[in-house]
């Protein structure tokens, strides 16, 4: 008797975890679709298509512009393909987490739909990228709100990953958080120097150089809180490996960014392929330190409940 109400309460367990689940796995798919539509959409600034499709949310009048298709009507026509996609799960994400509610985290359907919210702003950003001829603090908008978009989908991904942390982090949460901001921080200054052509036009005129300058020393503060992160991780024992890993990625492409930066820089942007490398790396390291400060809020909290209830 006790074997078969076991089993129905494990059967029970089950089914209240696969709403979860499913959650949990959408989230991630749209993590790897966002990273993917900025690297197109900085694709699609580097070979000068952001205006290869004049009209919006049509390419031509069209839903696919066969007769005007070529390469930069391409990028410009699947960046809004792939846009649209990620919106049609964003509402199928802020659906599922409303309707499974009873068996999910309270916070989780309020944070799909500030997901959803995002996704929404960031489609009115892209038609006003169009309409207003790319206008700088637009097109800079647009790029900082995919990251926030991009961060939130991280941020809910990691709460709803199983994690069981050692206790061990002492301030490492607010070093991730602080390195993570700065990092977000310093994004914002590269999608200003992109969207105004700083570099380019500080080469060419002399023009704008201290906005490019201001993305190059900016480019400290971040540096040395992310050599924080990885350095305290280091040498704080018995961490759990998830945070060892993810602070090792961000060293490893911390490092990596830099040498796309200069590339980039002494290249003068000749190499498109690297400018757009340089944009998806630092997505990349910007959201494995928003996964580390998730992780080590997650550890941090567990062990202020536990020594509470000591």
């Amino acid at each position: 008797m006790n074997e078969i109400v076991l089993e129905q309460q494990n059967e029970a367990t089950a089914e209240q975890q696969k709403p979860k689940e499913l959650i949990r796995r959408l989230v991630w798919r749209m993590c790897i679709a966002t990273l993917i539509l900025m690297a197109i959409g900085s694709a699609t600034r580097v070979m000068n298509a952001g205006l290869a499709c004049p009209d919006w949310p049509l390419c031509y009048g069209e839903l696919v512009p066969a007769k005007q298709m070529n390469f930069q009507v391409f990028l410009e026509w699947f960046h809004r393909l792939d846009a649209s996609l990620i919106g049609i799960s964003a509402i199928a994400l802020s659906g599922l987490s409303w309707w499974h509610r009873r068996f999910l985290p309270n916070w989780l359907p309020w944070a799909s739909t500030f997901a959803l919210f995002l996704i929404v702003f960031q489609g009115v950003l892209g038609g006003l990228t169009v309409t207003e001829l790319l206008r700088f603090d637009i097109v800079t908008a647009h790029l900082g709100t995919a990251l926030l978009f991009f961060i939130t989908l991280l941020i809910v991904g990691t709460a709803l990953t199983p994690y069981q942390g050692t206790g061990t982090v002492g301030n490492l949460p607010w070093v991730g958080l602080t390195a993570a901001i700065l990092v977000y921080l310093q994004s914002l200054l590269g999608a200003l120097v992109g969207s105004r052509w700083a570099l380019h036009q500080c080469f060419g005129g002399s023009q704008l150089c201290g906005v490019m300058y201001s993305h190059i020393f900016g480019l400290v503060p971040p540096t040395v809180a992310t050599l924080a992160v990885v350095f305290i991780s280091w040498r704080t024992p018995a961490l759990h490996p998830a945070l060892r890993r993810l602070a090792n990625m961000a060293g490893v492409l911390l490092v990596l960014q830099i040498l796309l930066g200069v590339a980039t820089f002494r290249l003068h942007l000749q190499v498109e392929p690297l400018t757009v490398s340089h944009q998806a790396v630092g997505a990349a390291l910007l959201g494995s330190l928003a996964a580390f400060t998730v992780l080590a809020l997650r550890d941090w909290a567990a062990s202020r409940e536990i020594n509470a209830n000591l």
